[in-house]
């Protein structure tokens, strides 16, 4: 069938679901509704879909063309709930399980006719969380559901007016309703507060006497303070203290109109500046019990090692990567025989922190340390000859991420996941030995249609094509229990000293045909290139993807189309 996306942005979901339907078969093209409606009628009328999906739209369709053509709407929330603001009303209102529910556009919002629906679980993550995995997985599942129906012509949709549904209105929730009052709530009102806006629109609040937005929120099980004060840093967090206890939260965004140059998300302490607060380092290996933010952990069992690293929108910034592989390398001075990178839910890496990039006084020296911090982290994988690793994607990856992921040995990836391996949407040549790993994985040909085509492929596509070694088909919530069972499982085979050794002398090989300083040497020259020059497409790119403008052409995404127009890692 020849579907028609239609997207605000070309966000996880909107990748996904394009991801997954291509996969099943269908002709798929997107076009970007924030190019306006006449970009929208251009791509129906060029690409004549048989069906018009909006998998995240933040504006209304043009009426005609939903009064033309059958246009779905995937809507965040169960039958019968309208409104802009559905998951942020679930955590809010502490909802145990939420749905999605994909229905026909028509004038009303989210009152069209149901086609597909599916519920899930509200694990207790951030939304932007949540939405990536649980609502996601339901998403697509729906989306699939109603493709089929429609494709079978015999499924008549559900009206909203019938009488057994429940229709609720939700209105958008507003900084009224998210304010967090420091005197008087707890440290989980706090959290879920936070939780409920972590990535838009966060929660606006006053810092040192400026009004910035807070997001994401971790809990502190030690330090005290009065309520509102701010108690200590940690890796670019800032400790705030509660009326019971105290929260960690690890970004800030200042307010458009507060003069700050820089008005987008960045590490706490990016934003306010230097701070006369103590740092609070924790150990890589945490205590047992212990309830606190750290983005960097390890730990041991039996003969298995986990590093584990989880960094907000998986953006990995030079002082990031620099603590990584001081972590890399201590995880490597522990006895074990497999070392699991990753493990955990959500993103595994998008690659260079553009956000910090942007803010910086000279972004181009700044994309030079950061991409080179993380070529350090790449190195020290790939040059690993003493035990197996593992890279365990629990979520969706993309450019230098993803090259993070192919340096290992095995690449295990949870089914919901999404690949973008190409940095050509930001222009970017790529460093990471993307020349090294991505031939070696999937061969020169598919790596050239891959690096150039510069779409997103899914966890099964990454599959079958040699990207990922193992699916690992769980819900997000189980993914890092059964990433335990697995890792256990691989250090227990009989064959994995040979398999170890074997490594070793494919290393030693490879160095011979192509050293690895070379590779890097060639990739860092094409990058610094790019960097060093002001014209290049890279710094109008990059900054009108952190600061949300739109950029680049109206037309479809599609294997055909500019690779640098529309969508973001």
């Amino acid at each position: 069938m020849d579907i028609l996306l239609v997207a605000s942005a070309f966000n996880s979901l909107s990748q996904r679901v394009y991801a997954e339907l291509s996969d099943h078969g269908h002709r798929v093209d997107v076009v970007l509704a924030s190019h306006g409606p006449d970009a929208v009628r251009a791509a129906v009328a060029g690409t004549r879909p048989e069906l018009i999906i909006a998998p995240m739209l933040k504006t209304a369709l043009p009426e005609d063309i939903w009064r033309e053509h059958t246009c779905l709407i995937v809507h965040p929330g169960p039958p019968g709930d309208r409104g802009p603001s559905s998951l942020d009303w679930a955590i809010a209102e502490g909802a145990a399980h939420w749905g999605v529910t994909v229905l026909q556009a028509e004038a009303a919002m989210d009152a069209g006719d149901i086609w597909a629906s599916a519920a899930f679980p509200t694990a207790p993550v951030g939304k932007s969380d949540l939405y990536r995995n649980e609502a996601s997985d339901a998403a697509v599942a729906a989306v699939l559901q109603a493709v089929r129906r429609y494709a079978d012509g015999a499924f008549k949709p559900r009206p909203q007016n019938d009488s057994s549904l429940r229709v609720v209105w939700r209105d958008p929730l507003r900084q009224e309703r998210r304010r967090i009052d420091w005197d008087h709530d707890g440290t989980e009102t706090v959290l879920r507060k936070l939780r409920g806006a972590d990535s838009q629109p966060g929660v606006l609040d006053e810092l040192l006497g400026r009004e910035v937005f807070l997001h994401g929120g971790h809990p502190e099980d030690e330090l005290r303070g009065r309520p509102g004060e701010l108690l200590a840093t940690r890796a670019g967090a800032v400790c705030r203290a509660t009326r019971d206890g105290a929260v960690w939260i690890p970004e800030l965004r200042p307010r458009k109109n507060s003069g700050d140059p820089a008005p987008f998300k960045r590490p706490a302490t990016c934003v306010l500046g230097a701070l006369d607060l103590p740092e609070s380092p924790v150990p890589l290996e945490l205590p047992p019990g212990r309830r606190t933010f750290s983005d960097i952990r390890y730990r041991q069992r039996g003969d298995v090692g986990f590093l584990t690293f989880s960094f907000p929108g998986g953006a990995m910034s030079t002082g990031q990567c620099r603590r990584l592989l001081a972590a890399y390398r201590y995880a490597l001075t522990r006895p074990t025989s497999v070392l699991v990178l990753g493990g955990t839910r959500d993103f595994f890496s998008n690659g260079i922190h553009l956000n910090v990039i942007e803010a910086a006084p000279d972004p181009a020296a700044e994309s030079w340390s950061n991409l080179n911090a993380i070529d350090d982290v790449v190195e020290a994988v790939l040059r690993t000859t003493d035990r197996l690793v593992v890279a365990a994607l629990g979520g969706n990856a993309a450019a230098g991420g993803v090259m993070l992921a192919l340096a290992a040995d095995e690449v295990w990836c949870r089914t919901g996941a999404v690949l973008n391996p190409h940095y050509r949407r930001m222009g970017l040549y790529g460093s990471e030995y993307w020349t090294h790993s991505l031939p070696r994985r999937v061969g020169a040909a598919t790596a050239e249609r891959l690096t150039t085509e510069a779409l997103p492929v899914s966890a099964r596509t990454a599959a079958g094509l040699g990207l990922v070694d193992r699916l690992v088909p769980v819900p997000a919530a189980d993914f890092t229990a059964e990433v335990d069972r697995l890792a256990t499982e691989l250090a227990g085979a009989p064959d994995l000293g040979r398999r170890i050794e074997a490594k070793a002398a494919a290393r030693e090989r490879d160095e011979a045909v192509r050293p690895l300083a070379a590779c890097r040497e060639a990739e860092l020259t094409r990058m610094h290139a790019i960097f060093s020059d002001p014209d290049a497409p890279y710094h109008a790119l990059r900054s009108a993807f952190v600061r949300k403008v739109p950029s680049g052409s109206a037309r479809p995404l599609s294997p055909a189309a500019d690779p640098l127009t529309g969508g973001t890692r």
